[in-house]
């Protein structure tokens, strides 16, 4: 991953998007956020808010994870970790496991690339979707 785009000002509005974004537990999508910002900043529009994630997602401040063919979410730690995706409700969480850095050496050494990234989602059912198909 490239390294956050020093020269980007960070205005109000992307301080307080990052700061939404940094507080939610569930990768917010767009509107999400747009929801979030919106009760510090009433007359931020929902265009504002796409083009400043597209933005910091473009130089390196934000991750943006397009996950499962759903709605791309958004995610403040920009280190290298794992996602899980509930097939049935599409929250998206982090995984608290170690980036599997023997398989990206692998890869780099089969293909004679130099990797960069790689991406890995894990797709099950959340506690929460599992507790109501019990009930």
């Amino acid at each position: 991953m490239n390294a956050p785009d020093p020269m980007i000002r960070i205005t109000t509005q992307r301080q307080i998007l990052l700061e939404e974004l940094s507080k939610a537990k569930n990768h917010p999508t767009a509107c999400e956020l747009y929801d979030m910002v919106r009760k510090r900043l009433p007359r931020i529009g929902l265009g504002t808010v796409y083009r400043n994630l597209e933005l910091m997602a473009e130089t390196g401040i934000i991750l943006k994870l397009e996950v499962g063919g759903s709605q791309k979410r958004f995610d403040a730690e920009i280190e290298p970790h794992y996602h899980i995706r509930c097939s049935r409700c599409s929250k998206v969480e982090n995984i608290e496991v170690d980036v599997i850095q023997d398989i990206v050496e692998a890869a780099a050494k089969k293909t004679s690339y130099n990797i960069i990234g790689h991406h890995i989602e894990f797709s099950g059912e959340c506690p929460e979707c599992l507790h109501r198909i019990k009930c």
